[in-house]
């Protein structure tokens, strides 16, 4: 039996990415993971500031830098905090990003990571890098923004 609404539990967002970089398109990937892996993500032990993601020779989405904190019961069969993972994306859509990427200056940086349904989700997103002077003016409207808000009733 199929669930009508989805439940979203959010557990991290990279705002550094946004600040980064032009985000030009969003997708939802699953992430494989072992199982102490979804247990540090379910406590919120998880940093995704320097991730990014590639494209290997066999058209397979990889996710790299990602951490993972090991989780503090696990024992000896605990994972690597910065092992490379898998994401999960048809094939069809993984060839249309590849080709996007193959332009100058198009890179894939994780969102954010979120549980759908108890499953772990990684929001990817398309972007071009900003110069200095794109970031000081995205740093100028919020300020401008800011003090709108600051007098609104």
């Amino acid at each position: 039996m199929k669930k009508s609404s989805s439940n979203i539990k959010i557990i991290l967002k990279n705002k550094k990415a946004f600040h980064n970089y032009h985000i030009l398109d969003r997708f939802e990937v699953g992430i494989a993971l072992v199982g102490t892996e979804i247990k540090s993500i379910r406590n919120t032990k998880v940093n995704i500031g320097d991730a990014f993601c590639r494209i290997d020779k066999n058209d397979e989405l990889l996710l790299q830098n990602m951490n993972i904190a090991t989780y503090e019961k696990g024992g000896y069969s605990n994972h690597d905090p910065l092992r490379q993972r898998k994401l999960l994306m048809h094939k069809r859509e993984i060839r249309r990003l590849k080709s996007k990427l193959q332009q100058r200056g198009f890179t894939l940086i994780p969102l954010s990571v979120y549980l759908k349904n108890g499953r772990a989700k990684l929001e990817l997103g398309l972007g071009k890098g900003k110069d200095a002077a794109d970031k000081r003016e995205t740093l100028k409207k919020r300020d401008a923004q800011r003090e709108i808000n600051k007098f609104k009733f």
